[in-house]
């Protein structure tokens, strides 16, 4: 009843949207208990003993069987993943046994850098792939779409760690156009106060243009590389979509009437394949988080994809389910946002 009243003093959300509201955050809620659940599980199920990441190779039974009590591993499992649950609640991921610090300090860290170098590489993808798939539909079988074809295969084929050693090696090491590894030179590190964690913004807001310089020559690299394989997919699909759009009786009776090709491309074709990008768009986002921690390893960035590699390596398991759970709420946000966008731009899906 109060919805109601709500939606017919005009105040906002329908009863309706209250319901697909609701619907959402509880699909949401459940999707984050089975996330959690999984990660507890695998932090358990894994072959490292978590008594003897904390204590070493080296401990006498005494001091394991107290190591072993302090950890809780003496309880109930349902009881050791309700404690788990309710500390992720309270921002409590453990510490790691690796850094020494607390594993939310750490992902607090660490993610702003893989952020940064994600949005680089959307940014080319978007930028890139998106015209390039357009402009191969148009002009499909001429050269253009030959070599937007090629890019799109040479994504899928050529494995990224071997690009990035390949782009080292030529970019760096011969013509010393590029940064090596890390984020920045080291003697600029520390120099900028954080404040989002993305350095070339931090550096920007404060005027340290050195640093700016430097963070912009150690990410153009891996950023390129890592969208150089969004760029393969979002243009492959721009034109798969686009091609279906020119097929459509609404183009070709524009054409017939003398609409200009570019009005009909931009205004009529473009139009209707924008939803279908946002998804597009928002998937390959999500998949950058994977070929970021091949990136980060070749390239040394001190990101959330090297953090999980490094975790991996020490059987640090606060480390791993504290990465994976954070990489989880990334994909369900993005898919929350995409999927917002997609009722914003297409009425019919409200």
């Amino acid at each position: 009843m109060v919805t109601a009243a709500i939606a017919r003093q005009g105040w906002g959300i329908s009863p309706g949207g209250y319901r697909r509201l609701f619907g959402r955050v509880f699909s949401v809620a459940v999707t984050l208990l089975g996330l959690l659940l999984l990660t507890f599980s695998m932090g358990r199920l894994l072959p490292a003993d978590p008594v003897l990441t904390v204590t070493g190779a080296e401990v006498d039974r005494e001091t394991y069987e107290r190591v072993y009590r302090e950890l809780g591993l003496d309880r109930p499992v349902w009881e050791q993943f309700a404690t788990y649950v309710g500390n992720v609640l309270t921002g409590d991921f453990g510490r790691s046994t690796t850094t020494g610090h607390s594993v939310a300090s750490d992902l607090l860290t660490v993610f702003p850098a893989t952020m940064e170098l994600a949005i680089v590489a959307i940014l080319c993808g978007v930028l890139l792939g998106v015209p390039l798939g357009i402009v191969a539909a148009v002009n499909r079988g001429r050269l253009i779409d030959h070599v937007a074809r090629i890019v799109g295969l040479a994504g899928y084929s050529i494995p990224i760690f071997w690009l990035g050693l390949m782009a080292l090696f030529v970019f760096y090491a011969k013509l010393q156009l590029v940064g090596a590894s890390g984020r920045v030179e080291v003697f600029y590190e520390g120099m900028v106060t954080p404040v989002t964690g993305l350095l070339l913004l931090d550096s920007a807001m404060d005027g340290q243009w050195d640093v700016f310089r430097s963070a912009f020559a150690h990410i153009i690299l891996p950023g390129a590389i890592l969208g150089y394989y969004s760029v393969a997919y979002i243009s492959r699909m721009t034109r798969s979509f686009m091609l279906e759009q020119l097929s459509q009786e609404y183009v070709i009776a524009a054409r017939a009437k003398g609409v200009p090709r570019r009005q009909v491309v931009w205004r009529h074709a473009f139009k209707n394949i924008r939803v279908q990008l946002v998804t597009i768009i928002a998937l390959t986002f999500g998949g950058l988080l994977d070929g970021a921690v091949l990136i980060e390893t070749v390239f040394a960035w001190p990101g959330l994809g090297q953090y999980l590699t490094r975790g991996l390596q020490f059987n640090d398991m606060n480390v791993v389910m504290g990465a994976v759970l954070v990489t989880g709420i990334l994909f369900l946000t993005i898919n929350t946002i995409s999927d917002r966008l997609y009722r914003i731009l297409d009425p019919r899906t409200r």
